[in-house]
Order: C-alpha cells, then sequence, then structure tokens
C-alpha cells in the first residue's frame, strides 16, 4: 500500500492506545517529495527514554523530520509494521513499559511517503533496538471486511492502476473525514486495522482500485455532540455497502526472537 496524508491527519490507533499525527509543512512550503522507488534510511536518529509525565504520543512527519514521542517499542513496531498488539508474539516486558523519544531524518532529499516513513522505522528497531523477527500466522480475533446486504457502494477509480493508492484526511470538529483514491479493498482494510481493535481482514472479493470518501465520529466522541456523523461500523456499511464483521481467522503475527534495550545517544 501506497499512502500519503496530506495536511494534519489525526488517526485514532485504538489498540495501541496512542494517536498518530502526520504532519506536513505548508503546501507553499512543502518539500519535493522523495522519490518512489527509493529505500531511506535514518540518516542520524536520536533515540532516548521519554520524560515520566509526558503523555503527548504521537507519530510526526514534517518536511524531512520525523519524530516519535512518549511511545513504547510495542507501539512503534505496530505502526511500523500496520500490526495490531494481539499480533506481536513473544515480546519482553520492556516492549511495554519504557516509552522512548525518536527524532532523525532520512539519507535521502525530500520528504518520504507514508511505506517509506513506515519502512525507516522497521529498519530503525532492528539497528538500535535490535529486534530480530520472523513472520507466522496464528488464529486470532479478527474483524472480517464483507460486502454487506444490497451490495458495495464503490465507484470504480479513474487512476491508473499503477500509480499509488492516496489516502488524506482532516478533522471536522468531532468528525473525521478520508478520501481514498485509487485503492484496492487490501489498502482499506490496512487503513481501517488503524481504527480498530483488532486486525482487519479482506473477504470482499472485490478486485481493482475504487475512489470514495468516509465520514464518521469516533465512539469516544459521540456522547457530547448533538448531532454526530454515524459511528464508524456504521459509516463503512452505510456510506460503503461493506461491512466489518467480529469473528476469529488465521491472520498474519509478528514473532519477536531477540531485542535489546538500546544505549543512550
Amino acid at each position: 500500500m501506497t499512502t500519503r496524508l496530506s495536511t494534519l491527519v489525526l488517526l485514532t490507533l485504538l489498540t495501541c492506545g496512542l494517536h498518530a499525527a502526520w504532519a506536513q509543512d505548508n503546501p507553499a512550503q512543502a518539500l519535493k517529495p522523495m522519490a518512489r522507488d527509493v529505500d531511506p534510511d535514518f540518516e542520524v536518529a536520536t533515540i532516548k527514554p521519554a520524560l515520566p509525565d509526558d503523555h503527548n504520543q504521537g507519530f510526526r512527519l514534517k518536511g524531512r523530520r520525523i519524530s516519535i514521542e512518549s511511545n513504547s517499542l510495542s507501539n512503534i513496531i505496530c505502526f511500523a509494521y500496520s500490526m495490531q498488539k494481539s499480533q506481536i508474539i513473544n515480546a519482553p516486558k520492556w516492549f511495554e513499559e519504557q516509552q522512548w523519544d525518536i527524532d532523525g531524518v532520512p539519507d535521502v532529499d525530500g520528504a518520504p511517503n507514508w511505506p517509506q516513513y513506515r519502512r525507516m522505522l522497521q529498519k530503525l528497531v532492528a539497528a538500535r533496538f535490535g529486534v530480530k523477527l520472523h513472520r507466522d500466522q496464528r488464529e486470532l480475533s479478527v474483524y472480517t471486511l464483507t460486502v454487506a446486504n444490497g451490495g458495495p457502494k464503490l465507484d470504480k477509480s479513474k487512476s491508473d492502476p499503477d500509480e499509488p493508492s492516496d489516502q488524506s484526511g482532516h478533522g471536522i470538529g468531532s468528525q473525521q473525514f478520508m478520501k481514498f483514491t485509487n485503492d484496492t479493498m487490501t489498502d482499506f482494510a490496512e487503513t481501517m486495522e488503524l481504527m480498530v481493535d483488532r486486525p482487519v481482514v479482506d473477504k470482499t472479493g472485490l478486485e481493482g482500485h475504487y475512489d470514495f470518501t468516509l465520514l464518521w465520529t469516533p465512539d469516544v466522541m459521540r456522547a457530547a455532540e448533538p448531532d454526530p456523523a454515524p459511528a464508524l461500523f456504521t459509516a463503512v456499511r452505510e456510506q460503503l455497502g461493506l461491512r466489518l464483521q467480529a469473528t476469529r481467522a488465521m491472520t498474519d503475527v509478528l514473532v519477536i526472537d531477540a531485542a535489546t534495550q538500546p544505549t543512550q545517544n
């Protein structure tokens, strides 16, 4: 999945207990995007334990600068691999107990896109935290993404199928709005994993690329609103003709084989 989140997008990662802020400079001053075929690493990165009273968790990108504030290694791996905590197996206790601040820039010119940012974090946890892992499968509690009664309400994308998918969004008061362009259902399922508390498995059987929008109000904000937008699951059904259903299924996991706490910078 290739994704660009523009302006300032707040994604609530409920299972990891944090807010991820994707921040970009003013468009008039924005850096040229990094070439899509580059696989960047950190040119330099500082890692230090977060202050105990810092509750401002976040993942941020501004221009070339990447920063992570007050997040556990479990959260960082969730974010880097687009996984839920239930999909991280055999992690030592300190993965969750210790919070970290990370700041750095890539070794390639230009602003990284979403998957490049995540790939950089994958390299960082391997190099600086000594994380060795392998992929496996387990039966876990998941949400399956299926077509609802009445069929899908999706428009076939007019974009070149070889072009990257594009996901942009913003908050409207308590409401969240996202626009999906040239997305496959696998792309959409991966994005939904950032919004819910368990893995999402695409079972729609829908092939190809689609353009659509989604407007919802997170459950934690609905009580305070006199006329909120639908809850996420309702919005997915009513606006997209799709359904998220809780079940158990075999899904990907990351098994931690080794890790060491980094030395301070």
